[in-house]
C-alpha cells in the first residue's frame, strides 16, 4: 500500500452520518435515572459512525505509525527495544490480566508470587535488597528515591540537609525531582573525559547535601571511571547516592550498582526489561535500597509468610506512590523478559548493547564529529552536528528530520545539553548488523547532502505523511481541539 505524502486525513467527525450506530447495547438490567441537566450538552457534536468506519479509520492511522517492529528505535536514553511477543502471552495468562486488585489474597497468590520473585530478581541486578514496585514510571521511581532519602535523614534528626547535586549531564528529570521534594539543585560540571568532575564534586560536597544524583553510565554513553571515588566522598559528608537506572541496559547481568557504591536507584522496567513504552506508556519505575532503607520504601511490597504470599507496608514507610500494586501488567511483562533470559544469560543483554553502539559509532565517527571518540562508550554514544552547521548551515533538526526520508525513526537531539548539536543514538542490543548497517549508511548519505544540497535538508521530511512543522507557531498557537 503506498500512503500518499500529505494527502489530508479524515477527521473521524467527518466520517459520520446521522442515524450510523457501531455498537448495539443489550437492554440494560439495573435501574436507570436521568442525568442531572447541567451534564447534558446537546450542542455536543459526536460522531454517529458505524463500526467499519471506526475500524478502517484507525487502522490508516495506524499504518502511518513508526514502531519497533518495523526498524531501529535509535533514540539516545530511551533503549526502545524490540518487545517479545512471549511478554504478550505471559500478560494474557487469566490469572493476570482478569486479576482484581480488590480480591481476596488467597484467590491472588500466582501475582503475588510473581510480584515477591520479581521484587528478588530486581534487588539481585542492582545489589540493592529492598525494592518496591509501586512507581509507575522512571519519574515516579526517582521522586520516590529521594524521599525516602528525605525520610532517612529526617529520621535520624538530620534536618539541615538542603541540597541535591546533580551532574550537567543529567537527564532532565533529575533536577525536577530535587525541586520537587524541596530541595535545591547543585549543578556539577563534567571534566574532559565526560566524566563528573571529581575536584569540583569535593568543593561542593558538604553537610547540607543530601544526596548525589548519578547516572552510570552516564547519559553520554560513557562509563563513570571514578564512581566508587565519587560515591566515597559523598558518603564522607553523610549523604547518600542516588542512582539513575535508566541506563541500566548497559550493565545488567554484569556491573551491580549497589556494589559500586550506590544506597538508592530506580531501574525503567520498560527501557531495559522490555516493556513497550511508545506513546507515553505503560512504564514502570521500581525503586531499590539498601537493606536498612527499605522501611522507608512505599508500599504495599510483596512477602512470604511461610507458604503464604501477602502484601503489607514498611514499619516506616513514606506511603503510596501510586494506587494498588503499581503498573501490574507492565511488571508481568518485565518478569516474563527476566525469566526468558534467566540468570545465566542476562549480561548477554549489555554486552550485545554494547557492542552494537560501538560498531555504529566506529562507522560514524569519521564522518561526524564524535566528541568522546577517544573512549569507548557503553549502550549509547553522542555527535555533535556543530560542524555541519558552521560549514554548511545544517543543523542537528535538519539531519534528524532528513533521516524519516530513508524510512528510519530519528535519534534523540539537543540532550544531553552540554553537546551543542548533539544527537544521541542507542541502537539497543536486538538490532542486527544488517539493520545498523542500513541506519549508518542513511546517515552517511545525508552527510554527503549537507554538503551538495543543503535545501534538501532543510526541507525535510519529505515522503512523510506530516512533512516539515512550523514549530514556533505550533507553540505559540496550538489547535487544542477539533473544530467542524
Amino acid at each position: 500500500m503506498t500512503i500518499v505524502a500529505n494527502k489530508p486525513e479524515p477527521i473521524i467527525f467527518e466520517l459520520g452520518s446521522k442515524g450510523r450506530e457501531g455498537a448495539a447495547l443489550p437492554d440494560c438490567d439495573v435501574p436507570t435515572t436521568k442525568l442531572p441537566n447541567h451534564l447534558i450538552r446537546d450542542e455536543l457534536n459526536l460522531p454517529e459512525v458505524a463500526e467499519v468506519d471506526v475500524v478502517r479509520h484507525f487502522t490508516r492511522l495506524s499504518q502511518k505509525n513508526y514502531c519497533v517492529d518495523l526498524g531501529i528505535y535509535p533514540l539516545g536514553s530511551c533503549t526502545m527495544k524490540y518487545n517479545p511477543k512471549i511478554n504478550e502471552v505471559a500478560v494474557n495468562i487469566p490469572g493476570f490480566a482478569r486479576i482484581h486488585p480488590y480480591q481476596n489474597h488467597d484467590t491472588a497468590q500466582g501475582a503475588l508470587q510473581m510480584l515477591y520473585e520479581l521484587q528478588k530478581m530486581l534487588g539481585e541486578i542492582s545489589g540493592l535488597p529492598g525494592v518496591t514496585l509501586q512507581p509507575a514510571a522512571g519519574a515516579q521511581g526517582e521522586l520516590t528515591g529521594v524521599l525516602v532519602i528525605r525520610a532517612y535523614h529526617l529520621a535520624r534528626g538530620d534536618t539541615k540537609r538542603k541540597k541535591v547535586l546533580v551532574p550537567d549531564s543529567a537527564h532532565g528529570t533529575n533536577p525536577a525531582t530535587s525541586s520537587m521534594s524541596g530541595y535545591t539543585v547543585v549543578p556539577v560540571k563534567s571534566d574532559a573525559r565526560g566524566n563528573i568532575d571529581l575536584a569540583e564534586l569535593k568543593k561542593i560536597a558538604d553537610k547540607e547535601t543530601v544526596c548525589l544524583m548519578l547516572t552510570n553510565p552516564n547519559t553520554l554513553g560513557l562509563f563513570e571511571e571514578n564512581v566508587q571515588e565519587a560515591c566515597k566522598v559523598i558518603h564522607d559528608v553523610g549523604a547518600l547516592v542516588y542512582g539513575d537506572g535508566a541506563n541500566l541496559n548497559a550493565i545488567v547481568g554484569i556491573a551491580r550498582p549497589g556494589d559500586l557504591g550506590f544506597d538508592v536507584m530506580h531501574t525503567n522496567l520498560h527501557k531495559t526489561f522490555s516493556v513497550p513504552h511508545g506513546g507515553g506508556g505503560p512504564g514502570a519505575g521500581p525503586v531499590m535500597v539498601r537493606k536498612d532503607l527499605a522501611q522507608f520504601l512505599p508500599g504495599p511490597i510483596a512477602v512470604k509468610r511461610g507458604n503464604k504470599y501477602a502484601m503489607e507496608m514498611p514499619k516506616k514507610t513514606i506511603g503510596r506512590v501510586k494506587s494498588f500494586f503499581g503498573n501490574f501488567l507492565a511488571l508481568v511483562r518485565a518478569y516474563t523478559y527476566i525469566r526468558s533470559y534467566g540468570k545465566e544469560h542476562l549480561r548477554e543483554i549489555a554486552e550485545n548493547a554494547v557492542i552494537n553502539a560501538n560498531y555504529l559509532l566506529a562507522r560514524l565517527k569519521g564522518t561526524y564529529y564524535a566528541p568522546f571518540a577517544n573512549r569507548a562508550c557503553k549502550h549509547e554514544f553522542v555527535l555533535d552536528g556543530t560542524p555541519f552547521k558552521t560549514k554548511y548551515g545544517v543543523n542537528t533538526l535538519d539531519i534528524a528530520k532528513r533521516i524519516q526520508d530513508y524510512g528510519f525513526y530519528p535519534p534523540t537531539i539537543y540532550f544531553p545539553l552540554i553537546v551543542p548539536e548533539c544527537l544521541m543514538i542507542e541502537p539497543t542490543e536486538t538490532q542486527s548488523k544488517e539493520s545498523l548497517d542500513e541506519f549508518a549508511d542513511a546517515l552517511l548519505k545525508i552527510a554527503q547532502e549537507a554538503e551538495t544540497d543543503a535545501q534538501l535538508l532543510h526541507d525535510a521530511p519529505h515522503d512523510a505523511p506530516v512533512t516539515r512543522l512550523d514549530e514556533v507557531r505550533a507553540a505559540r498557537e496550538p489547535v487544542l481541539c477539533y473544530r467542524d
